[in-house]
């Protein structure tokens, strides 16, 4: 009887050893001027077609255009692997997917993509590069068409992205649309070398867990979207370290359908120690928490505490307004846009022990929409320590500024400059609440901590 079991037991280790697929077997050559592509994906099939396994990236520098993931497959990259991008556009493949949401891009290329999967990741302690600053800025919206996307999932299951590093895309790092069951844990991300350098970007998806992540962007850093009427829900974000030129924290701008049961706690925002180049935003960024409907969704049970922020230009943003940008949906013969008819709705925050020091001297806000409040807003425990300066004679124009309301412009935190308030304004809002809010400044100012415009 022990014997069998013996036998039992070696043979699930040598099925077990026999999943895992390298590269190299299937032709990949480390070397900067060949490339692998043929080889990545013929193992990646192979391990699909097999019931699963490892398809293992070795030590060495690898080249390669699109691949995609399959079920059951994970993608793991050794020490000292590195997985480059090609830079020759002719080498990303154009997919569209069935999951129609985005008003544009629904047909992008990406280094690594994967649709309508489960069971998938990319693991290890290597390094993918997707060398994102070959490819030039052509248009506004060539983000993901003629600029590459490092990693695209879209209505995928049980994702889960580990340990790896994560370095220069073509525009956005990381987008996740419709997915389930995400864990992304202990990753590194580096993306300054382009327009539309994101860190990280959880579009309408459930149960989602990203922590332990290091992240240095130009453009915004964990960003949560709705591009579609599927809200984002039931998502912890904690422990992460995020530097940004935008928004270190952002759930928006697209906000057709929302965010729901979202905690986010242990986060430090502090400025890129490279600060030798800028395509977007401030130099130490503009928020550090951005929590914006603009798009006809709704937000509620939003948590956010224990914050530490180092720089930011307006740390503090909540805006409800009325972009009405619309979705892209596609009926039985044909695609078309979905317009927003109606205002969204900001319902149930808690921001707790956030500790703000050398911002800059904007303040922050908390705006609704005339007949629109934004409601229910619990605000505790929070310092904040900026440059001020800002003079008597400052305030008339600074109150004309903010008299334009912006009820249709892109949500931003800079978007008004300084504030009538030095701490919070607040403006058509309903049931805000403070406690133990304190605001210093370096330079006398002559605003009010706090200033309240149509709020009950």
């Amino acid at each position: 009887m022990r014997k069998l079991l013996l036998l039992v037991l070696l043979f699930g280790v040598m099925k077990a050893a026999a999943a895992d697929y390298n590269i190299k077997d299937f032709g990949a050559v480390s070397q900067m001027k060949a490339k692998s592509t043929s080889a990545i994906q013929n193992a990646i099939d192979r391990c699909h077609r097999e019931g699963g396994g490892r398809v293992v990236v070795p030590a060495g520098q690898f080249v390669t255009g699109s691949i995609i993931l399959k079920s059951n497959v994970e993608l793991h990259l050794e020490h000292g692997a590195t997985l480059y991008g090609s830079t020759d556009l002719k080498d990303y493949k154009p997919m569209k997917s069935s999951y129609v949401s985005l008003r544009t891009q629904t047909t992008t290329i990406q280094l690594i993509y994967a649709d309508s999967v489960s069971n998938v990741a990319i693991t290890g302690t290597g390094t993918i590069d997707g060398r994102g600053r070959f490819f030039k800025k052509e248009s506004w919206n060539d983000e993901g068409i003629t600029r590459p996307h490092l990693l695209r999932f879209i209505q995928s299951s049980d994702i889960t992205i580990k340990d790896v590093t994560l370095r220069n895309s073509g525009c956005w790092m990381q987008h996740f649309l419709a997915c389930d069951r995400l864990c992304i844990d202990g990753i590194k991300v580096f993306n300054r070398n382009n327009y539309n350098n994101d860190a990280l970007d959880i579009d309408g998806c459930h149960e989602v867990i990203v922590r332990g992540m290091i992240a240095d962007s130009d453009d915004d850093g964990i960003t949560l979207k709705s591009t579609s009427p599927r809200l984002c829900e039931n998502i912890r974000i904690s422990d992460c370290v995020v530097s940004s030129h935008c928004n270190a924290i952002k759930l928006g701008t697209e906000t057709n359908g929302g965010f729901r049961n979202i905690n986010i706690s242990g986060i430090v925002v502090k400025p890129s120690y490279d600060q030798k180049e800028k395509f977007f935003g401030q130099w130490i960024g503009s928020s550090a928490i951005s929590l914006e409907i603009v798009d006809g969704g709704i937000m509620e049970h939003v948590n956010v505490s224990d914050i530490t922020v180092e720089g930011t230009e307006s740390p503090i943003f909540i805006r409800l307004g009325n972009r009405g940008r619309g979705y892209l949906s596609s009926g039985k013969d044909m695609e078309h846009i979905v317009p927003i008819d109606h205002v969204g709705r900001i319902n149930g925050l808690h921001l707790s022990n956030i500790h703000i020091r050398n911002a800059g001297s904007m303040g922050c806000s908390i705006t609704g929409l005339r007949g629109h409040p934004v409601e229910n807003v619990w605000l505790s425990d929070i310092t904040i320590h900026h440059k001020g300066g800002v003079q008597e004679k400052d305030l008339s124009a600074i109150n004309e500024a903010v008299a334009d309301e912006k009820e249709k412009e892109y949500p931003e935190a800079t978007m008004w400059g300084n504030l009538p308030a030095k701490g919070f304004f607040v403006r058509h809002a309903r049931n805000i609440f403070f406690d133990h809010v304190t605001v210093q400044t370096e330079q006398a100012d002559a605003r009010q901590d706090i200033v309240r415009v149509d709020v009950e």
